[in-house]
């Protein structure tokens, strides 16, 4: 009887040296996150300097978008040829001075003015010397106007001429002008001297008019005009 007292005293002893073990094991301690890096004031900086850099190139790319833009309109209502508003241009001008005759009560008139000979001197020297006589004739147009009226080239040999602040005596006055102006002008071509001529009608503008009735109104006008002149001669070729 006297072993099994021995084994259990083994057994009491072992179990003392396990438990003092684990009491004087070290505690396990709990990992901290690390901190993250401090910004250094020096790294705002730049990445402000970065922001702003990249805003003025957009502002730049921005402004350089709109003045393209800018062209292509000013293109689509310019004649390429003469420098001076197209159909397209002229309209515009046209209904916007309308718009404001009618809000301001002003007044004006719109000249349509067709190149008599223009045909016949390009069937005889060619659509180069044509352009030569449009470019002195749109020139001499815009000489004889003041800097708030408008000359277009409605198409072909036909312009347009927008006036302001004239009476009907006036403007058709000026309609005589702008036509013997144009009747003077002389050209060489091939050794040869060559005139051109014009024809002008006159439509009066106010507060009720209609942009597209005042054209209408203008080119008939014109017509019967040409038909009046249509005893001048042709084409004069005479050798130099």
């Amino acid at each position: 009887m006297k072993k099994p007292k021995r084994a259990g005293a083994a057994k009491a002893k072992k179990g003392r040296k396990t438990s003092a073990g684990r009491s004087k094991a070290a505690p396990r301690l709990t990992k901290r996150p690390a901190k993250p890096p401090r910004r250094d004031a020096s790294d705002d900086d730049g990445v402000k300097d970065t922001v702003r850099a990249t805003i003025r190139g957009l502002r730049t790319k921005l402004k350089e978008a709109q003045r393209r833009v800018a062209e292509l309109e000013a293109a689509a209502d310019t004649d390429f040829l003469l420098e001076i508003p197209n159909r397209r241009g002229f309209e515009r001008e046209l209904a916007r001075a309308i718009a404001y005759m009618k809000r301001y009560r002003a007044s004006g008139a719109l000249i349509v003015l067709d190149v008599d000979r223009l045909k016949p001197i390009n069937d005889s020297f060619g659509h180069g010397a044509g352009d030569e006589v449009l470019k002195a004739i749109a020139a001499t147009l815009t000489r004889q106007v003041r800097a708030s009226d408008v000359v277009g080239r409605l198409g072909g040999d036909e312009f347009a001429l927008l006036l302001w602040n004239l009476s009907g005596t006036d403007a058709k006055a000026k309609a005589v002008a702008f036509e013997q102006a144009v009747d003077e002008l002389s050209f060489v071509f091939r050794g040869q001297h060559v005139t051109a001529g014009a024809s002008a009608g006159v439509a009066l503008l106010g507060a009720q008019s209609d942009p597209g009735r005042a054209l209408e109104e203008a080119d008939a006008a014109m017509y019967v005009r040409k038909a009046q002149r249509r005893h001048e001669p042709r084409i004069r070729l005479v050798g130099s």
